[in-house]
């Protein structure tokens, strides 16, 4: 995701400081890979009409293995706001509640709560935090809503094919292991206490929340700046994104959904207003093996032990929680352009289809959708 004035042309990232508004700015490299998204009108404060307003701040850095960037107006220290709200600070709580995040949802670290779920016994109640259930819960929904397309007892088979913590694969696996890891795939094998609150596996499951963890993450640093009084504000973590109130520009953000062509990243395919609410993309094009000259999507059908086939190149969501844009981008993902439109026309989401054709790139959205599309 990068920052845009609009369709014709990309400027090079800002990093605004508090104390210096539309002046004085300093550049920064790009070192983090793109997302899915391309943040539109992020930076400018010309021809805005809140210049009395405080100014706009970025702060980024990593986390989940992908980068985080919060673009965010808050009140001055000389406002009246829950307490003084400054760079340093605001930094300081949004880089702890990332920590959080991984602490209790990561499969890459060996200690956090999911993994020491992952390793605890079969059967027995294991008690969780409130912030984990909430997921499981929701993906648990998602899971049901798909027919399970969604499943986040997934794990096994993301990582026989090479996108789990163990790396990337030399060759097909064979079908002794496929089977091995179906039989620990399940969304039934996983049972959920809420007023403990704890979690149960019948089975011994491995959850992966990779699909949704992202968009939980940005909800909660969307808390943090609404605990903290900020008014207008976009949090983007991999390509995740919340929006809240306006741009510098003193208007709605504009996101850009991406080209889904390795070949012309950086594209717009369609440009999206967000008025306040969430959006996130799931797509085949950024991550993806090549095994015996045939390409292998991240994307992994739970129903099927194997990765997706279809044309679909990518599906954008919009809802009000950005951890339920990630799950369902997800879900329909994996459903393919006609069952994943299907699902989305009869749950009435707000979502953005673009498949491959011999042609190129077909688009199609759903009725929900075409309010938050800008005409082309």
């Amino acid at each position: 995701m990068r920052p845009a004035g609009g369709r014709g042309g990309y400027p090079t990232l800002w990093k605004i400081r508090k104390q210096l508004a539309c002046g004085k700015r300093r550049s920064r490299s790009l070192r983090l890979v793109a997302a899915l998204l391309i943040c539109v009108s992020l930076i400018g404060c010309e021809g805005s009409d809140q210049d009395s307003a405080p100014a706009f701040e970025l702060l980024e850095g990593a986390t989940m293995g992908t980068y985080y960037r919060v673009s965010c107006r808050c009140p001055s220290a000389a406002a009246s706001a829950p307490e003084n709200v400054t760079e340093s600070s605001l930094a300081a709580q949004i880089t702890r509640e990332l920590e959080l995040v991984n602490e209790q949802m990561s499969t890459y670290l060996p200690d956090s709560e999911l993994s020491r779920f992952n390793d605890g016994p079969v059967a027995e109640w294991q008690t969780v935090s409130p912030a984990l259930l909430e997921v499981v819960v929701a993906a648990q929904q998602i899971s049901r809503l798909s027919d399970g397309a969604f499943d986040i007892t997934v794990g096994p088979l993301v990582n026989l094919w090479g996108f789990g913590p163990g790396g990337r694969i030399e060759a097909v696996p064979d079908p002794a292991e496929l089977a091995a890891a179906r039989s620990r795939v399940g969304s039934g094998y996983l049972e959920q206490d809420p007023l403990r609150p704890a979690l149960r596996k019948t089975r011994p499951v491995y959850l992966d929340l990779s699909a949704i963890a992202k968009g939980h993450g940005v909800d909660r640093i969307a808390a943090v700046l609404d605990l903290q009084g900020c008014s207008d504000y976009l949090v983007d973590i991999g390509g995740e994104v919340i929006a809240r109130g306006l741009n510098p520009r003193g208007q709605s953000w504009r996101i850009g959904i991406e080209v889904p062509d390795p070949d012309r990243m950086g594209g717009v395919q369609r440009i999206l207003r967000l008025p306040d609410v969430a959006v996130a993309t799931s797509g085949d094009y950024r991550n993806f093996l090549d095994l015996d000259g045939q390409r292998i999507s991240h994307t992994v059908d739970p129903r099927s032990g194997r990765p997706v086939t279809h044309g679909l190149a990518s599906v954008s969501v919009v809802h009000s929680s950005a951890m339920w844009a990630d799950g369902l981008a997800t879900a329909l993902n994996v459903l393919g352009p006609e069952a994943g439109y299907q699902l989305a026309l009869q749950q009435d989401w707000a979502a953005f289809f673009l498949t491959r054709r011999a042609a190129g790139f077909e688009e199609r959205y759903t009725p929900a959708m075409q309010q938050y599309l800008e005409t082309p």
